[in-house]
């Protein structure tokens, strides 16, 4: 029995740079409250983190870990992002983000996931209408967040060469997985001083 949960936000910014966020996996665990301990960790990044790439998610919903493999199954500059469950515990999970440019610094972004509950103990733990509902909130919430970060200080990596995405990423890990732009403002910090300095 498949779900699916559709939220809409729209965002003052650039379709670009709203598209450059999100079609970067890790960004997603800046997204999601520090209750559900989102984390999203790339592990095989195909060109521009296009179709192909994959990535784990882990989360906490409502007290019970879940982990999952995703693969990108869609990239469309400014259009769209789709990725689906390739290994983890749902029969079925898919996810994709579709952009609307509507003018010169406002972008339209739906996020819809559609999924299947499994069977078995993890099932039978997980009330299916209980979890739709943490779901909705989880997305809501993202997109509300995301909202928040692309219209604030503009302190968003949107062009990052791989390098220094990789490198960012080590960074990342050293500070026991902290939110990207936690990481960047502390290596931000750093320059500054070493500026200061010279």
């Amino acid at each position: 029995m498949m779900t699916t949960v559709t939220k809409t936000i729209d965002i003052k910014e650039k379709t670009l740079n709203v598209f450059t966020y999100f079609a970067r996996p890790e960004h997603i665990s800046d997204q999601f409250e520090e209750r559900v301990g989102m984390t999203v960790v790339p592990m095989d990044v195909k060109a521009g983190m296009g179709v192909g790439t994959t990535f784990r998610v882990i989360g906490d919903f409502d007290g019970k870990r879940l982990e999952w493999d995703c693969e990108t199954t869609e990239f469309i500059p400014e259009r769209k992002v789709a990725a689906k469950m390739i290994q983890g515990p749902f029969k079925k999970w898919e996810i994709a983000v579709n952009f609307e440019d509507l003018g010169e610094k406002l972008t339209r972004v739906t996020m819809t996931v559609d999924y299947d509950m499994p069977f078995g103990p993890l099932g039978a733990i997980m009330d299916k209408a209980k979890f739709a509902k943490v779901a909705e909130k989880g997305m809501e919430t993202a997109l509300y967040r995301v909202r928040g970060l692309l219209e604030g200080n503009g302190s968003i990596p949107v062009y990052i060469t791989l390098d220094a995405y990789r490198k960012l990423l080590a960074e990342k890990e050293k500070m026991n997985n902290a939110p990207v732009s936690t990481v960047l403002t502390k290596i931000l910090e750093k320059y500054s001083q070493v500026e200061a300095v010279n």
